[in-house]
């Protein structure tokens, strides 16, 4: 795969600075005070609460939007942020309509859930725009923790470490934290440079210093970081991408979704390059956020083809309803046979589960068929949180494949860090 800039028909700048700006503005700003005390009102306070139980992170939701609807949202934040420090991103970017939304007693009843994430996020900006950090640090206890990678997993694990009173350090391959809510997210899920400024927020804590450019395998050993620490996290998420397999797939115009998605966090959106007509292989969340994006970065025609039908599609009904209506055409049941050009492409060729073919003309192709754990070190059985050797713990993608969720991640990071505390305390 090369570089899709001089791939003819991909060209810089299709939308005006102006244009750009509207596209890629905040997909749900932050609600008023009027608007959440609203919202909160409409919720049943359950006692037995559904929601709670369909949080990876087990927030007491009825709890926190009690708290909203009392016009105590500094408590509602704090609530929030006791079983997930990343709550503000989580906010931004949680599938709510299949997690704690899908479960809501209203959406049962009326199809028309109350706004936890909306309400969460509320609380949480409402804190973090006053400088707030709710916690402070438990006595020191001497021991050193370790955390190998600074994406959600690891960040949340560094917290709750630090929280609890170790010393934390933390190497990160990259120049910046964050992880997938840095580099993987849509930028208007995320917009105004949100997962830096949660990730130095999150570090008002104290006891967590972060060394940059350090990877495991190439910079640090494993071996040396278990002689070094007390105990050792592992959060490294997955740094490989699962490859296609297919003639063209070389072809100058065909990228690895990711790769186009995290260019779009951290380039000038004007000097991304877009193609006229693309095409997204895949149907997960990158999948959808590569084939949106597009569009409003002013791709003329995005089609997004997956292998299977609808309802296996990871990426929720909601994303795929969000990706129609930008504009995106979606196709299922077909699976990529071969990637058509010379030096450049021109379309991709699709099988029909029946048989039938499909070509699609195509100036630029995404590929989002899934990613793999790149380097991984051999310890790493599979298993959720603790690995088979006794001063080493997972979380977050690499542990068992992930689930590309940031909830998720959080969870196993700080249950890991509860865990880790435990032991070294005996």
């Amino acid at each position: 795969m090369q570089n899709s800039l001089f791939t003819p028909g991909v060209v810089q700048a299709r939308l005006s600075d102006g244009e750009l700006a509207q596209n890629f503005a905040d997909i749900s700003p932050m609600l008023e005070v009027h608007e959440a005390r609203v919202a909160a009102d409409r919720c049943y306070f359950c006692h037995d609460a559904p929601c709670i139980t369909a949080c990876p992170t087990d927030i007491d939701i009825p709890l926190f939007i009690r708290q909203i609807a009392t016009g105590t949202p500094d408590a509602a934040a704090k609530t929030i942020l006791s079983q997930n420090i990343m709550g503000g991103m989580c906010a931004r970017v949680c599938p709510t309509e299949v997690l704690c939304e899908g479960a809501c007693v209203r959406e049962m009843a009326e199809g028309k859930p109350v706004e936890i994430g909306r309400l969460q996020r509320f609380a949480t900006d409402t804190l973090m725009d006053k400088g707030i950090h709710p916690f402070t640090r438990a006595p020191a206890t001497g021991r050193k923790v370790v955390v190998v990678g600074a994406g959600p997993a690891g960040l949340s694990c560094a917290h709750r470490a630090a929280m609890l009173g170790h010393e934390v350090q933390v190497f990160e391959a990259r120049a910046k934290a964050g992880g997938l809510n840095e580099y993987g997210i849509a930028a208007y899920k995320a917009a105004d440079d949100f997962a830096a400024r949660e990730v130095d927020w999150l570090l008002k804590i104290g006891g967590i210093a972060i060394h940059y450019g350090k990877a495991l395998g190439a910079d640090i050993t494993l071996a040396q970081l278990e002689a070094d620490f007390d105990a050792v996290f592992l959060g490294i998420g997955l740094g490989g991408v699962n490859a296609l397999g297919l003639a063209g797939a070389d072809l100058d115009g065909v990228q690895n979704a990711v790769d186009f998605i995290e260019g779009l966090r951290q380039t000038d959106k004007a000097q991304v390059a877009i193609g006229r007509d693309v095409v997204v292989i895949g149907g997960g969340m990158t999948a959808v956020d590569a084939a949106v994006q597009s569009r409003l970065l002013g791709a003329q025609n995005v089609t997004m083809v997956y292998r299977g039908p609808r309802e296996k599609m990871s990426a929720s009904a909601y994303e795929q309803e969000h990706a129609t209506s930008a504009g995106v055409r979606i196709v299922y049941n077909a699976a990529p046979k071969a990637i058509h050009g010379t030096g450049h492409v021109t379309g991709v060729e699709f099988t029909y589960a029946g048989g039938d073919a499909l070509t699609v003309p195509a100036d630029q192709v995404f590929l989002a068929i899934g990613q793999t754990l790149s380097g991984a070190p051999s310890l790493l059985d599979g298993k959720k949180l603790k690995t088979n050797a006794g001063k080493v713990w997972t979380g977050g993608d690499c542990a068992a494949g992930g689930q590309d969720l940031t909830v998720t991640a959080v969870a196993e990071g700080r249950d890991a860090a509860t865990a880790i505390h435990a032991k070294l305390m005996g």
